[in-house]
């Protein structure tokens, strides 16, 4: 046996001591500054520190291991307003999250460079790289006040593109993709579960009791009904403001929908689980006071079911067992709203009452067809009746934040200009052009995922799959046709982009053992599948 050198064991010695020999410095500067906050009864700077010490953890997660860093990071993300809120919307924290994600790519590129990881060359690439750059030379438009907007820009646009490759990478497993669910649907439970007790106790709940006057009135809203004149407390939960509450509902239901098709039909525990999910979501999306989320969320389970029906592996048997699943989804929503009429009558009546009276199309109040074609498509035309039409004002310009741009940049020009449809912002933006492009990189999107979804026809990944497909779809084109701020919503970004990424994976994913054995599975798909377990 080789025996080491003698100074090998010191050598290793001092490089074991010497994080302790820096920590220990750190740790006393933290005890002490923790000790004078207590002292002097300061909770705003305790919970700076705590934040700190959550952010640090995160960080040293992320660089030790991309894969946890992207669930501590996506925790971070939907947490994040929260704190915002209670400490006086101190943009520092908006900011962390950008910090976070820098780590995350850092991370994943280095896996990339060690050959750990698997990418893909999207079949969107091109059409992709052309709107980014596009979007770069927006920057420099002339009529852009400032680069800080164009800077603002580039970050909504295009900072969680590259998520796209870290989700492909991500789920390598049925069990991998299992876990990525199991953990997105316990959140989706935490942030509706909070939001459901907001609905019902008021804005008192999960509230600053002065909040900052940027986001005051976002979580203070009531919404009135216009004939019998209820009104009703429109809940933010987590989050700064109730819309970026309802767009997280959008993404959750179809989430939960997608995991609970998939459970119901591979036949794998956790239904009961899913089956609860689906009972909160629906519940907090009825109490949330919204009439965009209460109709893209009807709308979209009734999409999901029909595609269930065509995408479903309808053979061997399996009839009964897709019957089971569209009653166990049937009956979360049913047990959802009757749980809330025996418990709490009011608070759920009051929003069927707001609902009814501004969406039937027979109530004499019905905003259904203004809201849903007309108001969105005067925003849109609206756009054109600038002189820069053609060519825009910059990215950025008329994008979610330029109200911090004109706080902190105090010298850079505010232009007033924009419209609330998100292709009419896109043309006042980046001119035409731009519009052309968005629609260009969308149907190539679109198209590309709905492939993926036809090959997973008829096995178990179908509903997830589709899921995903959907929700690129609705929020590239009819949502963002009717508002930009969706798709700038920094959560639903970073969602739509991973979970194209984990669209792409889903073919060649090694599925466990019992999946490949099962004989329903198509004969194309279960030969590929058999000859991947043999060859692992």
């Amino acid at each position: 046996m080789k025996q080491l050198p003698a100074n090998t064991h010191l050598t290793d010695y001092r490089r074991s001591i010497t994080p302790v020999l820096l920590l220990v410095p750190l740790f006393g500067i933290s005890v002490y500054l923790f000790a004078q906050y207590v002292i002097n009864d300061d909770v705003i700077g305790l919970s700076y520190i705590f934040l700190l010490a959550i952010a640090a953890a995160f960080a040293v997660a992320i660089v030790k291991d991309w894969r946890v860093g992207v669930y501590c990071f996506l925790t971070w993300l939907l947490f994040e307003d929260l704190a915002r809120k209670f400490l006086g919307n101190n943009m520092a924290i908006y900011f962390a999250k950008d910090a976070l994600v820098a780590l995350v790519y850092l991370s994943f590129f280095i896996a990339f460079r060690r050959k750990t990881v698997k990418t893909i060359r999207p079949p969107f690439l091109v059409p992709l790289l052309i709107f980014v750059w596009f979007g770069v030379l927006q920057v420099f438009n002339p009529a852009s006040g400032s680069l800080v907007y164009g800077v603002l820009g580039l970050k909504l646009f295009f900072t969680y593109i590259p998520m796209f490759f870290v989700g492909y990478a991500l789920i390598n497993s049925e069990l991998e993709l299992g876990r990525f669910f199991k953990y997105n649907v316990l959140l989706i439970l935490v942030i509706c579960g909070l939001g459901i007790t907001q609905s019902i106790r008021g804005p008192g709940f999960l509230n600053p009791s002065n909040p900052a006057d940027e986001i005051r009135e976002l979580s203070t809203l009531y919404r009135t009904a216009p004939i019998s004149g209820v009104t009703a407390y429109r809940a933010s939960s987590v989050f700064v403001s109730h819309g970026r509450y309802g767009n997280f509902l959008e993404i959750s239901w179809l989430l939960v929908l997608g995991f609970t098709g998939y459970l119901l039909v591979r036949n794998r525990r956790g239904r009961n689980f899913a089956f609860i999910s689906i009972m909160v979501v629906w519940a907090a999306i009825v109490l949330a006071t919204s009439r965009g989320v209460f109709m893209w969320c009807s709308g979209n389970a009734i999409v999901v079911a029909v595609a269930f029906i065509w995408g479903a592996p309808w053979r061997h048997g399996e009839t009964l067992r897709i019957f089971r699943a569209f009653q166990r989804m049937a009956l979360g929503i049913s047990l959802a709203l009757v749980m809330l009429f025996l418990i709490f009558p009011d608070a759920l009546l009051s929003r069927l009452t707001i609902y009814s009276e501004t969406l039937m199309p027979g109530s004499s109040a019905s905003e259904l067809q203004n809201r849903t074609w007309d108001y969105p498509l005067r925003n849109f035309l609206g756009a054109f009746t600038y002189p820069r039409w053609p060519i825009g004002y910059g990215i950025g310009t008329s994008s979610l934040g330029t109200q911090y741009v004109a706080k902190f940049f105090p010298g850079s020009a505010m232009f007033g200009v924009g419209v609330e449809s998100g292709f009419g912002t896109l043309v006042v933006e980046m001119g035409i052009g731009g519009l052309v492009l968005w629609l260009v990189m969308s149907f190539a999107v679109v198209i590309s995922a709905w492939n993926i979804v036809r090959k997973l026809k008829g096995t178990p990944w179908f509903p997830v799959a589709f899921v995903i497909f959907w929700y690129a779809f609705i929020l590239l084109l009819p949502i963002t046709f009717t508002s930009m701020p969706a798709y700038q919503d920094f959560v639903l970004n970073t969602y739509l982009w991973l979970l194209l990424g984990i669209l792409f994976r889903l073919p060649s994913l090694t599925p466990s053992a019992e999946f490949a054995m099962s004989s329903w599975v198509p004969k194309n798909v279960s030969h590929r599948v058999r000859s991947r377990m043999r060859a692992n």
